[in-house]
């Protein structure tokens, strides 16, 4: 079978959710909800706790728990994980970005990176405890 034998369905419309994965659901919590002052919406133990960004919601899950198969069949959530670093990144205007350096400065929060794309859209890097790459850029970044 191939792409143009398939039905058709229009292209997903947004990005709704994305998950990184950590083995400290404390420590995120301390830096998501606290550094970054994240909206949390829910935590379970040490399976998970998720945030709201804008429209999305950034989910951050421990490995080691999602790969267990799921015990509630009202939430027939297939069981998951990935092991290593991911990357995320947040959109982040312009200036704020000044701002955000400091802020992360001050808490101890190491900048890897800060440089300026070819379009001329800015990028600052760093790592969450769990060393995920984490990115702030400006949304032109992706213009289309």
């Amino acid at each position: 079978m191939t792409d143009q034998d398939l039905p058709f369905a229009a292209p997903p419309a947004e990005l709704l959710e994305a998950a990184l994965y950590v083995p400290d659901i404390d420590s995120a919590e301390r830096f998501y909800g606290g550094i970054l002052g994240l909206d949390p919406i829910v935590r379970v133990g040490n399976r998970h706790v998720f945030y709201r960004v804008g429209a999305g919601i950034l989910l951050i899950f421990n490995p080691e728990e999602t790969c267990k198969p799921p015990n509630n069949p009202e939430l027939p959530v297939p069981s998951h994980g990935a092991h290593g670093q991911g990357h995320f990144c947040f959109a982040v205007e312009g200036l704020a970005l000044d701002d955000w350096r400091a802020r992360l400065e001050a808490a101890g929060v190491e900048i890897e990176a800060d440089f300026h794309w070819p379009n001329g859209a800015r990028s600052i890097y760093f790592r969450d405890p769990a060393g995920n790459s984490i990115e702030m850029a400006e949304p032109r970044l992706w213009e289309r």
